[in-house]
Parts: C-alpha cells; sequence; structure tokens
C-alpha cells in the first residue's frame, strides 16, 4: 500500500466521529440524515441472506438519483426479476430514491469510505455488480470492490477540468482507484480526454442518460394551465444556490430603481437545497417583495396559485420532485449554480419541458451539454445576473421567437436521447 492511501485511510477513519457530528446537525434541518445512521458505518437491519443477486447502483444526491432512474428501469427490462441494491448519500437523493424501488429492493446509506466499513457492506450485500452514477470514485469503495472480485462500473462518467486538476495532484491515490474500475463510460469526448489522464482506458463515450429522462406529463400539464391562469409571464430561477437569490435580488431592485417595470414578470425561484427555502424567503421578505409559496397553494386544495398568489413578487418553490411543473409554468429559466463559481446545474430537463435557458459564465459541471445547448440556440450565456434579468425581460417581450426557441429546445433534448440503452446493455457485458 503506498503511503498516501495510509494517510488516507487514517484520516477517513478519524473523521468518523465528525461525520456523525454533521449528521446530526443536519438532521435538525433534514431529518432523513438523521435515519439508519449506522448503515454509512456497515451495520444493516436487512437480513444477511440475500437469495438473489443484488444489482448495486451508487446515486448520491437528487440529481444522481434521477439519472439513475432511466438506467434502472432499462436494467429492470433486460434483467427481469433484478433486484436493485440502492444507495445515497444525501437526503434529496435517499428520498428519491425511494421511488424507485419495487418490493424486494433495498436502500441503504453509502458506506463511509473506510476499508472496513467498505468491506462490511461489501460482505453483507454480496452484489453481483456496482454502478456508480456520474464521479462517485470514492478510493476504497474500489478497491475493495475489485479485492472481493465485485465489478464496478462508473456510468454517465463526467470529469470536469476542476475536478481533472485535483485529481491528477495525488496520481499515487487517483490512479490506481480509477485504473480498478472495470469499465468507464463518459458522456462526451472531454470528459474520455481527462479520464484517460488519470489512467483509464476508455473503449467508448455512450453520451448523456439524462437526455432519457422524460419529464413527468402530468407535471408538465400542470404547469402549461398554470402558465394559462396567469395573467403575466413567468420567469424561473431554477435550482439556485446560496449567494445567488442575493444576486438576483440585487439585480431585481437595480432594474426597478432604474425605471424598468419589474412587475410585468412572475418570477418563480426554486433553491437548489430545500433546507434554504426559509432563509430564502426572510431574504426577499426583508427587502418588501411578497412571496408566495408552492406548499401554501397545496394546503388551500386549489391546484395552482391563487389570487392572492398571483399579487406575489416572486413565488417560492419548496416542493421537491416537482422541476418539470416548474419549468413548465415558466417561458423563461435562469440556470442555477452557474452564476456563482459552482459549475451550473443540468439543464437537460429545462430542454426537455421546451424552457429556453439563460446561463451564468460557469457551467463547468456541464460544460458539454451547455456549450451544445448555446450552439442550438436554446440557451444564452451573460456575463452576470444583472444581464440575465435584462435578458430575460427582452425575450419575454418576442413571443413568436420564443416559441421557435422552446420548439428548438425539445428538439435538442430529444435528438440526444439513446445512452442509457447503450449503458445498460454494456452494464450486462461487464456482469458476464
Amino acid at each position: 500500500m503506498h503511503p498516501i492511501q495510509r494517510v488516507y485511510n487514517a484520516a477517513v477513519w478519524a473523521a468518523q466521529p465528525l461525520l456523525r457530528r454533521k449528521l446530526a446537525r443536519r438532521a435538525e434541518a433534514e431529518p432523513v440524515y438523521g435515519v439508519a445512521v449506522q448503515e454509512r458505518f456497515g451495520h444493516y437491519t436487512h437480513a444477511a441472506e440475500i437469495q438473489a443477486e443484488l444489482v448495486w447502483v451508487h446515486a448520491v444526491s437528487l440529481g444522481e438519483t434521477r439519472a439513475a432512474k432511466v438506467l434502472i428501469h432499462a436494467l429492470r427490462l433486460a434483467l427481469p426479476g433484478m433486484r436493485l441494491l440502492l444507495t445515497n448519500g444525501t437526503a434529496t437523493g435517499r428520498s428519491e430514491g425511494e421511488r424507485l424501488l419495487d418490493p424486494g429492493d433495498i436502500q441503504v446509506w453509502q458506506p463511509w469510505d473506510t476499508p472496513c466499513v467498505v468491506q462490511r457492506f461489501l460482505t453483507h450485500f454480496k452484489p453481483r455488480i456496482g454502478v456508480l452514477i456520474e464521479t462517485e470514485v470514492w478510493p476504497n469503495l474500489v478497491l475493495q470492490s475489485q479485492k472481493n472480485g465485485v465489478p464496478l462500473v462508473l456510468a454517465n462518467a463526467r470529469m470536469s477540468e476542476r475536478s481533472s486538476r485535483k485529481a491528477l495532484r495525488w496520481p499515487a491515490l487517483t490512479r490506481p482507484v480509477f485504473q480498478a474500475l472495470t469499465a468507464v463510460w463518459p458522456q462526451t469526448e472531454s470528459d474520455a480526454k481527462r479520464l484517460q489522464q488519470l489512467g483509464v482506458k476508455v473503449q467508448t463515450v455512450m453520451g448523456n442518460i439524462k437526455f432519457d429522462a422524460q419529464p413527468d406529463a402530468l407535471q408538465c400539464a400542470q404547469g402549461r394551465r398554470w402558465r394559462l391562469q396567469n395573467s403575466r409571464p413567468v420567469a424561473l430561477l431554477a435550482s439556485s444556490r446560496e449567494g445567488e437569490e442575493s444576486a438576483w435580488l440585487d439585480a431585481w431592485l437595480a432594474l426597478q430603481r432604474a425605471g424598468t417595470n419589474v412587475s410585468e414578470l412572475q418570477w418563480l425561484i426554486v433553491p437548489r437545497h430545500p433546507q434554504r427555502v426559509n432563509e430564502v424567503e426572510t431574504l426577499f421578505i426583508s427587502h418588501g417583495l411578497a412571496v408566495s409559496r408552492r406548499s401554501q397553494w397545496r394546503e388551500t386544495g386549489l391546484d395552482g396559485p391563487d389570487a392572492q398568489a398571483a399579487q406575489a413578487d416572486v413565488w417560492l418553490g419548496d416542493s421537491l420532485g416537482e422541476m418539470a411543473l416548474y419549468y413548465s409554468v415558466a417561458q423563461v429559466a435562469l440556470l442555477g449554480g452557474s452564476f456563482a463559481p459552482l459549475g451550473g446545474q443540468n439543464l437537460i430537463e429545462a430542454a426537455a419541458c421546451g424552457c429556453p435557458v439563460i446561463m451564468g459564465p460557469h457551467t463547468f459541471n456541464f460544460a458539454q451539454a451547455s456549450d451544445m445547448a448555446e450552439q442550438a440556440g436554446v440557451a444564452v450565456r451573460v456575463a452576470d445576473m444583472t444581464q440575465a434579468l435584462e435578458q430575460t425581460h427582452l425575450l419575454l417581450r418576442e413571443a413568436p421567437a420564443l416559441a421557435k426557441i422552446s420548439d428548438a429546445a425539445r428538439a435538442f433534448a430529444k435528438a440526444h436521447e439513446g445512452a442509457t440503452e447503450r449503458t445498460a446493455q454494456a452494464v450486462l457485458q461487464a456482469m458476464s
């Protein structure tokens, strides 16, 4: 064992008490973090004797779990009677993952990355194969799987320039880990090149399975009804991250001071992390904005916003699993995570819903999808939040042009489908 790996193992072992404290703190705002904490340390209440072989899928958070949904469906079709072992790392991922379970499936937390914890996980469940989604390559998770003869593949793999630079700083740790993966299937040629620098033998670029995730038809229909019922066009700040709501507020107030009729638009803001909703609401109210929350509409028993909500400056999306609804009610969406140096969020769902996108300068987590959307004319890149709001007002005054962009967005999403079936077939080959 290389000395750097010994250092890593000592660090993750020593961090376990800190992890427990962090989980306890987070559970105060998100109770799911307090559920089955011992699973993270390799202790399970599930029966140790698993009769059927398990296909293990690891999707750390909400975005990865949504991506895993279409792949899990394709694997069930290819492997009738398949039993799923689903692991997640975040509360939103676990909550979303519960929706993907069939009778006989198992869901547990991702094991903390020490050799003994990962070994307990593998010994207990004995998965037939492991499928990691996108970026979740943990040293002991990979090396212990190899030691136990469990094929471990990285599906829908992506590697940003920033992540690549970090990984290359510690080649003695990262290269053996990436080389121990049974297979890696990148989304793009750029991802493939960066992964090859880490010693990965990339055979096939599969594409992005998120293009195969079809938006919920009922949510889309509901969103379109809301759009028709509302007297003002709706603009969306989607999956906003910390600091972006403040930047939006500053830009909104600046436009107001400059004489722009900001009330001509209805703004819908959906924070990426639900535990921040109260904080965001307080921010807006403290600056005199009227706020109406999605959860309040449900309490009235109405299908959508009521008369009082229609007068609010901001609708606040405080629900999980309804992004298709939000993208369908909006005529334009600002891409959260791209106005701060956070790498941006996934714009594919917006395109599939026919919602044009305005994105900031930081899209390194989804660089190729963002560039392709910009080249296809379904996304516009701006320098900052002020330009984003100015561009929003301009776009929403050009209804015919906006309708063409909406149609082009759906066509763009449709044109890049197919990665899921290719990936499912590759998983089958890795199992043989």
